[in-house]
């Protein structure tokens, strides 16, 4: 695998482990994140992290596949350029159904 792509693997890895890092001391809880300014902008940045990593490993090469990889870079540019549409639910969904999923694929791929 090419070392860039390597890269960007990691650099998404680590953003799930910081969102995850989150949720250590406080509930992972829907209400609670919807009132908590500061853990939404922060993992909304690490949303828009992992939707440019992914966006880097898509057009560098066709030979990793990851779910949802267009979604991804798609929510990151929802973020970035149309923030005042940003869902809550959206977001939340992406944290408890997508990422666990991706951060299996992506660990799998980083253990070849």
């Amino acid at each position: 695998m090419d070392i860039s792509v390597k890269s960007w693997l990691y650099d998404i890895l680590n953003a799930i482990n910081e969102i995850d890092s989150f949720f250590i001391d406080t509930p992972k809880d829907f209400f609670i994140y919807q009132k908590d300014i500061r853990t939404k902008r922060a993992v909304e940045r690490n949303i828009e992290i992992i939707g440019e990593a992914m966006n880097r490993i898509l057009s560098a090469t066709d030979k990793i596949a990851l779910s949802n990889s267009r979604k991804i870079v798609d929510t990151r540019n929802r973020i970035i350029h149309g923030y005042n549409s940003v869902s809550d639910d959206i977001i939340w969904g992406i944290i408890s159904k997508h990422l666990p999923l991706l951060k299996s694929e992506i660990e799998v791929l980083l253990n070849e």
